[in-house]
């Protein structure tokens, strides 16, 4: 997590001696341990790793330039997470939030066939979470750090405003005080406690329990990785029946950016058998997003041909079957998750 409680070790204290005198790898050194967990901390504010890249690396720039200005009495760590927090309040302020298909009206009953991407809509996007440490933060912290980067509480939080998004994030995932958060917001602690209580609020009303991460323990490895390759194995093989086979009765999909999506199994099973399982080839690789089993899905024109990039489908799971399904569509997701454009 970076410095101890008991302060920055001899090492860290002469690398921001050297980072203070315009040593750039000094710098390097000191945000090696938090780039990880602020990058994290980006996402989570933003919906959006391609924006939680932009705002780390502008935030890690101020960081830099002003770093004369940090005095040392509060630690290197909430320094730098007071600086990544206002760096996203003001991309937050710029351009608005990040929403699912589900925010933007009902679903449909039957498969749509013809509609095409909403290109004027700011999607939540799909986070990959390779390196993300297991447990919670800081003793503090109320939510784990990978609990906290699901989709349904990431998208949660898109429905609340900046500051109540920070409260939240830097309080209950974070582990920061109220007087803390108060300091690093320019604010008052009595103001952190309002917006803490209406964030969780709002968040406990979108947010269903128990989380996936408890639900993801409680199935065992060796039974999500069945279902993820079952899903995979009917999607390759066109096998609607099989597929369906695997979802709960009140399942939902959808396929941001495409702004139509389905609820509850016959409106999904009607769309499964209209569209995905009648595409002319599909390879799929498993993978991991949000903390949550995923798949990265490949279309080809015929199965002996290549496959190109096509969706990370992302999967929550309740009571031994998939209970909904995100197909994030597009090829510019890939490379966030280090995955091929296409596969032979």
């Amino acid at each position: 997590m970076g410095e101890s409680p008991f302060g920055p070790s001899a090492t860290e204290a002469a690398d921001l001696a050297r980072a203070r005198e315009g040593d750039d790898a000094a710098f390097t050194r000191l945000l090696g341990p938090l780039r990880r967990e602020l990058h994290a901390h980006c996402y989570r504010m933003l919906g959006s790793a391609h924006d939680a890249d932009d705002a780390l690396q502008d935030a890690l720039l101020r960081a830099w330039r002003g770093l004369a200005r940090f005095d040392g009495r509060g630690s290197l760590r909430s320094w730098l997470y007071t600086v990544a927090t206002r760096t996203c309040l003001d991309l937050i302020a710029s351009r608005g939030k990040r929403a699912l298909p589900a925010d933007l009206g009902p679903s449909s009953d039957r498969a749509v066939l013809d509609a095409g991407p909403l290109t004027d809509i700011a999607w939540l996007g799909p986070y990959p979470d390779q390196g993300l440490a297991d447990g919670p933060a800081t003793p503090e912290a109320r939510y784990e750090q990978r609990e906290s980067v699901e989709l349904a509480f990431v998208a949660a939080l898109q429905h609340l405003p900046g500051n109540q998004r920070a409260a939240l994030l830097l309080f209950d995932v974070l582990g920061f005080s109220a007087a803390e958060i108060a300091a690093m917001m320019g604010t008052s602690t009595t103001s952190v406690n309002s917006a803490l209580a209406r964030a969780r609020k709002l968040t406990a009303q979108r947010v269903s329990s128990p989380a996936q991460q408890q639900t993801l323990r409680k199935l065992g490895d060796a039974h999500v990785r069945k279902l993820v390759t079952e899903f995979a194995a009917a999607l390759e093989q066109g096998d609607a029946d099989a597929l369906v086979a695997l979802l709960t009765e009140d399942v939902t999909w959808s396929m941001p950016p495409l702004a139509h999506w389905y609820a509850g199994l016959a409106a999904v099973t009607d769309f499964a058998r209209q569209v995905p399982t009648r595409c002319p080839s599909w390879r799929t690789l498993p993978t991991s997003a949000n903390c949550q089993p995923a798949v990265a899905c490949y279309l080809g024109d015929d199965p002996t041909g290549p496959h190109v990039a096509w969706s990370i489908t992302v999967f929550a799971l309740r009571d031994e079957r998939i209970a909904e399904i995100v197909s994030f569509l597009g090829p510019d997701h890939f490379p966030l998750f280090a995955l091929p454009a296409s596969v032979p």
